[in-house]
């Protein structure tokens, strides 16, 4: 038997044992999601949905794609040109059952796309939230500009190192955005190695991005899990 589903604006058709990779959900390897858009499974064609049909799958890991470069031109009167990559950030699934009903009794989070909100839920809970919302204190400037220091630049990490352990540093230049200038930076802030970087938060990645002077970028390029990538290859 086979199920048509839907997920991050695609179809796939899947058969239990499949392995698939769809658009970046917010799970963690390991973990059991489930989708309902089921467009058809087995003999039942929806209308356009499958009433109580579902497909389960098991998060192997959060991976990227393949890189893709977009070329611009612009001939005349600038004549700019610009190349861009991109790497696109998915999960690996395997699915592991097509249910054919029953699929609000399982107990299975459904699967959700990665930063995503339900635009009903936002709608629903904002007259809430600001009538609830107690009327703030007038806070004296210098008050209020130290608290904005402090959520510029983050948590220092806890793991931060003088020197590379035993003497030799690991290859940052494996994660993507890192070059030799930027894996300098990273040495001379204390980050010698992969197993650093995986164990950091948002409060350690607002401050390396502060002292990296590169915004955003560690988030952007997912140092962390690229990290926790490489860590597990040299174990």
């Amino acid at each position: 038997m086979f199920a048509v589903m839907k997920t991050g604006g695609k179809q796939y058709k899947v058969t239990s044992g499949d392995v698939l990779r769809v658009e970046k959900l917010a799970a963690d390897a390991g973990e059991t999601v489930q989708f309902n858009e089921i467009l058809m499974i087995g003999a039942n064609v929806g209308a356009p949905l499958v009433d109580g049909a579902a497909v389960q799958a098991e998060v192997i890991d959060q991976i990227k794609g393949e890189k893709t470069i977009n070329f611009v031109k612009r001939r005349r009167k600038h004549s700019s040109k610009r190349t861009k990559g991109h790497r696109q950030q998915l999960t690996l699934l395997r699915v592991t059952e097509l249910l054919e009903k029953g699929a609000d009794k399982t107990g299975v989070k459904a699967a959700i796309g990665a930063g995503s909100v339900s635009g009903a839920a936002v709608a629903a809970a904002a007259p809430a939230a600001k009538k609830a919302a107690p009327k703030k204190a007038a806070a004296p400037k210098a008050a209020k500009a130290e608290a904005k220091a402090d959520a510029a630049t983050g948590s220092k990490p806890s793991n931060l190192l003088t020197e590379a352990r035993g003497g030799k540093a690991d290859d940052l230049k494996k994660i993507s955005g890192v070059g030799p200038k930027l894996e300098g930076l990273l040495h001379e802030n204390g980050v010698f190695h992969f197993d650093q970087i995986l164990g950091w938060g948002a409060e350690e990645i607002a401050y390396m991005d502060d002292k990296l002077s590169f915004k955003g970028r560690i988030e952007r390029d997912d140092w962390v899990a690229q990290a926790t990538q490489f860590a597990a290859e040299q174990e």
